[in-house]
């Protein structure tokens, strides 16, 4: 299929039958993700990939009951930065410039006004743009996930706070944003399976400005 087949292709599966996902799939949508763009080129977040079965039993309830969790091949947890800090800034581009050939103070003019301006901001607003550019990354693993023809389920019906404690996340400095399951649709017992994909017609999607 190309792009658009694949995207007319897939929905939000809302019951998955437990067929597992062939790892090479699996590493595609992963390094899908890995090359999605972001602010600066931070990507202020990482993904916690899920295939165990007695965790994803202890997410089931704090995502309410949601059967996909438990059905889905794998989980991929989205959790973004809960900060903007000096450290963290400072060793994207440390790694960056090394990987480049090039020395740490090439980039330092750049650097310092990105630092001065997050370093202004409360934590609240910094992690709220640390999660848009989670919901970048998230978002390409859906395309990613199509182009596979691998069902694929974002989720933030769930309760962030138990979901954060339960995966200790508190502790490395995030909050998660999103849930994606992915798995293969149950089309015999999927309601949505058969329905009609339905879009914002294009005149009400779009505005051109010549």
């Amino acid at each position: 299929m190309d792009l658009i087949e694949s995207l007319q292709w897939r929905y939000a599966t809302k019951k998955m039958s437990g067929k597992q996902v062939p790892q090479d799939k699996i590493d595609y949508i992963l390094e899908a993700i890995r090359l999605s763009p972001s602010s600066s080129g931070l990507q202020p977040y990482e993904i916690i990939v899920v295939t165990n079965e007695e965790l994803k039993e202890k997410i089931k309830p704090i995502a309410f009951g949601q059967s996909q969790i438990t059905d889905a091949s794998h989980l991929l947890i989205f959790a973004a930065w809960d900060n903007y800090t000096e450290e963290r800034i400072n060793a994207v581009f440390k790694r960056s410039n090394a990987e480049r050939g090039l020395p740490d103070s090439a980039t330092d003019d750049y650097r310092k006004r990105l630092l001065g301006m997050v370093l202004a901001n409360t934590p609240e607003q910094n992690f709220a743009h640390t999660a848009k550019q989670s919901a970048i990354a998230l978002g390409i693993s859906l395309v990613a996930a199509a182009d596979q023809e691998v069902d694929a389920t974002p989720m933030e019906g769930y309760n962030a706070a138990q979901l954060d404690e339960l995966l200790g996340l508190a502790e490395k400095g995030l909050k998660s944003t999103a849930i994606v399951a992915l798995g293969y649709r149950d089309e015999d017992n999927d309601w949505l399976a058969k329905l009609k994909k339905v879009r914002t017609p294009k005149e009400l999607l779009y505005t051109h400005v010549n």
